[in-house]
């Protein structure tokens, strides 16, 4: 959900923004629905591969992108932008996973910039290994300085960002905005969703009261244009508004940027009003219970919860037929409640064994419940906020880590999701 207009406040032509940019070939393949009702350009991906051979897993992804559909604006561009960079730094076992989100006039521009600037500035970074964290903090700083300094329009036009780095039998995600990311958990006997990321809104009061505290006004449109009483200051408890008018950032004396998140990459004048371009950096350890995870805009998850994204990816033993479900869901219930939908990217990445000496026939997992995730920086000091090393994920249980034995049987797909067997140790 970005500025108060929608994502984008222009009509420009389509173009792909899938990405090659990576250590393998996106092999992405362009469509095009020509009906009235799902006019849109999509392109998605071949099934790529990248084998993390310090801890014996094998990564196997698939992307989609899907321009959103705009009946009064229908040449609109896809403001959303992704990359996939395996082998980052050189590192066989260092894989890139972030998409992009674009909004404003020149949201498709801020996107594309970053997706290009941050994978470049955390290849050139030393401590990428070695402290995650603050490499993340510095590249999306550094972006967006980049980007303030470019030729690129950005005082009312911007980007999220939320990217997933694997390094080895762990995993580094960041987070500007409102994309999400998001790990299916095998948990004995289904696959449980669980947020890698926390959305960054007003709904969330720790961000609520810091853009409070930078000056910024707190309210829907309904209230700003003074339908509603402005005085009441009431969410912050649900994840959802069901009114479709979310709380959204103001300045003082005017009816602007209307942003309805708190963190972006650019968006100058929203700067100003406490929207910043820090990251949240959070760590989880990858144990046999991690079947896959799923990295995806904001309009993929407008209305389909975390959980319902994990289950129709725990129902295909293919991501990209994951991907392909994932977008026509959301696609259908964006129409079912609106006349427009959103774009729409989503990455899906299985994590598997590597056969003994076969690593083209990638194992399924055994699983037990056992993930512990924890936030290692929100970049800020601010009231509500989380910055202890030891301190569990807002949006994650806290349960302890386990061993369990992988096994290297695939069995196919059976009921609603993969079928899974659990071994002793």
């Amino acid at each position: 959900m970005g500025c108060v207009h929608g994502k984008c406040c222009c009509r420009c032509v389509d173009e792909c923004c899938s990405d090659d940019d990576g250590g393998d070939d996106e092999g992405g393949r362009r469509s095009s629905g020509h009906d009235a009702r799902r006019r849109h350009v999509l392109t998605q991906s071949a099934v790529g591969s990248a084998p993390v051979t310090s801890h014996g897993l094998l990564l196997e992804y698939s992307s989609l992108t899907q321009r959103g559909h705009y009946p009064d604006s229908p040449e609109r561009e896809n403001q959303d932008s992704f990359v996939i960079k395996t082998q980052l730094q050189g590192n066989p076992n260092l894989h890139f996973f972030a998409v992009f989100d674009g909004h404003g006039q020149f949201g498709a521009q801020c996107s594309g910039f970053l997706r290009a600037k941050l994978v470049d500035i955390l290849s050139d970074d030393s401590r990428l290994l070695e402290d995650p964290a603050k490499a993340y903090g510095a590249a999306f700083r550094a972006a967006n300085v980049e980007l303030r300094e470019s030729e690129i329009d950005d005082s009312m036009s911007g980007t999220t960002g939320i990217a997933v780095l694997v390094a080895g039998d762990a995993l580094f995600v960041a987070n500007v905005g409102d994309s999400r990311a998001v790990a299916g958990i095998w948990n004995g006997d289904s696959v449980v969703a669980e947020d890698l990321s926390s959305d960054q809104t007003p709904f969330r009061k720790d961000e609520y009261q810091r853009v409070k505290l930078c000056g910024a006004r707190v309210l829907t449109v309904d209230q700003v244009e003074g339908i509603k009483d402005p005085s009441i200051q009431s969410w912050g408890e649900a994840d959802d508004d069901d009114e479709g008018d979310p709380p959204r950032l103001w300045v003082q004396d005017g009816m602007y940027p209307g942003t309805a998140f708190t963190r972006s990459v650019g968006d100058a004048i929203a700067e100003k009003i406490g929207v910043t371009a820090e990251p949240e950096v959070l760590a989880a350890k990858i144990t046999p219970d991690h079947m896959f995870f799923v990295v995806a805009s904001d309009g993929v998850f407008e209305f389909l919860s975390s959980q319902a994204v994990v289950n129709m990816v725990a129902k295909f033993a293919d991501p990209r037929d994951a991907c392909a479900a994932i977008a026509a869901e959301s696609y259908r219930l964006w129409l079912d409640h609106e006349r427009r939908t959103d774009d729409m990217t989503i990455i899906v990445v299985h994590i598997k064994d590597m056969c003994d000496g076969c690593m083209s026939q990638a194992g399924i997992l055994t699983y037990s419940h056992s993930t512990k995730y924890r936030i290692i920086t929100t970049g800020l000091d601010q009231p509500g906020g989380s910055t202890a090393e030891d301190e569990e994920g807002r949006t994650t249980s806290k349960v302890s880590l386990k061993t369990a034995e992988r096994t290297d049987e695939r069995n196919g797909v059976h009921g609603s999701h993969h079928s899974l067997r659990r071994t002793s140790s």
